[in-house]
């Protein structure tokens, strides 16, 4: 006798429900898609303890007829697509058939529809996936979906929901996303009859992005259009000092879909770059169209996941579009740009405070100029603040400094330089310095003696776990030798230089220790080469970390501080 047999209907489309619906925000996410395509251009979402107890999505869309009510109700049953080779060109949000017959067996549902031209509607009742009721019945133009006890039949996947409040949470984003993507149709939640959100139809999106995002967010992204040949790209970046350590205000549409790609998000953090600290997200929504037969969407039944057919192409277009809009942008919150370049002469701090003259050949001082819409003419420096942070007044308010940070940037691209030409340029110590170094350390030292030569660090084996440190960078002659060896071999140990991260990490490294310090005092002289030197910088807004250089302070923000405004 066989052992392998057919499951029953009910049991294979509860084990395909699990696929499609994991949560009430699935519910809402797929409701919303069908409201959507039926070309609504009003959609109402009302819930009730999180979308567990009720989930009800009502449109003014198309609607359906009788057959159509009993139809969409059945496995694979659409109006979206016809035969196979219309999967390799979706154009609409939903296409599988799947949705409605994989909520209606784990909830029970109500359906109520009425086509624009009919005097009267049609409602449907299933419970469980088993129809209870059809019957005609006055409603309005449109559909109203009620799902009522999710997973009531499936309780081992009821207990597994979250609270009330964190399954708000996720309806409200799937709701967010939806939304942001078609700011000509009018959104509305409920919660338990009152209002969570309310977005009228808006011909700007910034209108959707301040609501979604924060007025102060949405005010300082910038927008960027950039055309390639695989992909068109709309993008809206915030500035890095808006990030955040949660990625769950990145935003990414294919052709009006909302996806959650790691590819897309891979990119737009690569074109951010060192604008961004380690651990850190950025508030960016992208959107992107291409021709629908350069995407797969069938590749989940959740459809959220996609594949690109030119997937190297579309990654590097996310990457540029971001690059270029930061690269474009000559004044924003992180600070200034525009500021008169020197000759790249060599400038070394002197760790010494008697000591902190400009070098020779560091060139004249010149005056500081800021370029941008609010600016009248060029910043006046006020002075140190705990011999941190450069003071600089601006034309609409004050402008903050870090001086370590500053020169942290300038140092690594200094070094970034040297490595590309012919290496970086030693500086000889006169008596060589004794360091001791840990046996592991050891081991890297003299396995990448070459590497480290190629740094401008010479370093000879004296003995057991003794090295007589010869030469350091000359941007680096003031370095610290122990804590400096000792993260520098920490950085090598990874790989070697040909290696892009573990170079950027060496480099990194080095130009921290060979930065200004904190609570060493600049005069005006090495300010101002400071900033000339900076401005000769491929990113002059963040340090090699990622921390930000600058922080503006408008005239508004201080009088709000003290209460001059509201």
């Amino acid at each position: 006798m066989s052992i392998i047999r057919i499951l029953p209907e009910k049991v294979a489309s509860r084990i395909a429900a699990g696929e499609v619906v994991d949560r009430p925000a699935s519910v809402v996410r797929e409701l919303m898609d069908n409201a959507i395509d039926a070309g609504a251009d009003r959609i109402v979402v009302q819930i009730d303890g999180g979308g567990k107890r009720l989930v009800r999505v009502r449109d003014n869309g198309i609607g359906m007829s009788r057959d159509d009510l009993l139809m969409c109700v059945e496995r694979h049953a659409t109006s979206k697509i016809r035969e196979a080779s219309d999967l390799f060109a979706v154009t609409s949000l939903g296409f599988r058939g799947e949705a409605l017959p994989s909520i209606a067996a784990v909830s029970r549902m109500k359906l109520v529809s009425r086509l624009h031209d009919q005097l009267a509607g049609h409602r449907l009742e299933i419970s469980g996936g088993s129809l209870r009721s059809i019957e005609e019945t006055g409603a309005p133009a449109g559909t109203a979906v009620e799902v009522e006890s999710l997973f009531f039949n499936v309780p081992a996947r009821r207990k597994f929901l979250r609270t009330s409040r964190t399954e708000t949470a996720h309806i409200v984003d799937v709701f967010s996303r939806l939304a942001l993507a078609y700011p000509g149709i009018h959104f509305r939640l409920e919660d338990a009859g009152s209002p969570l959100m309310n977005l009228p139809v808006s011909e700007d999106l910034s209108e959707r992005l301040a609501v979604l995002m924060g007025r102060k967010v949405s005010e300082a992204m910038t927008e960027a259009v950039e055309r390639y040949p695989a992909v068109t790209i709309r993008a809206y970046l915030a500035p890095f000092e808006f990030s955040r350590s949660r990625g769950d205000r990145l935003f990414a549409y294919v052709n009006g879909r909302s996806v959650r790609d790691r590819l897309v998000t891979r990119a737009i953090m690569e074109g951010y770059g060192r604008r961004l600290m380690k651990g850190q997200y950025p508030y960016a929504v992208i959107f992107m169209e291409m021709d629908p037969a350069l995407v797969d969407v069938n590749v989940h039944p959740a459809k959220q996941e996609v594949r690109f057919h030119k997937s190297r192409e579309v990654f590097q277009a996310i990457v540029s579009a971001v690059e270029n809009a930061f690269s474009r942008r000559s004044y924003g919150p992180a600070g200034p740009v525009g500021i008169p370049r020197e000759p790249d002469a060599p400038f070394v701090f002197d760790p010494d405070p008697a000591y902190s003259t400009p070098t020779a050949d560091s060139g004249p001082s010149r005056p500081l100029s800021v370029s941008g819409p609010a600016d009248t003419g060029p910043p006046r420096v006020i002075g140190q603040l705990g011999k941190t942070y450069i003071l600089c007044e601006v034309a609409d308010g004050l402008l903050m400094v870090d001086q370590h940070a500053a020169h942290e940037r300038v140092v690594y691209e200094r070094l970034r330089k040297g490595v590309a030409e012919s290496g970086v340029q030693a500086q000889a110590f006169l008596l060589p310095v004794q360091v001791e170094l840990s046996a592991k350390e050891k081991q890297i030292a003299m396995e990448k003696a070459d590497q480290l030569s190629r740094l401008g660090v010479d370093l000879d084996h004296f003995g057991g776990e003794t090295f007589l440190l010869r030469s350091v960078p000359a941007l680096l002659s003031g370095v610290d030798p122990a804590p400096f060896l000792s993260e520098l071999l920490a950085a090598l140990e990874s790989g070697d230089l040909e290696n892009e991260g573990v170079l950027d990490g060496v480099l990194t490294v080095m130009a921290c220790h060979g930065a200004v310090r904190a609570g060493f005092s600049m005069h005006p002289e090495e300010i101002s080469h400071l900033f000339c030197e900076l401005e000769s910088a491929a990113l002059p807004t963040n340090c090699p970390h990622g921390r930000p250089i600058f922080r503006h302070i408008t005239y508004r923000e201080i009088e709000k501080m003290f209460k001059r405004v509201v």
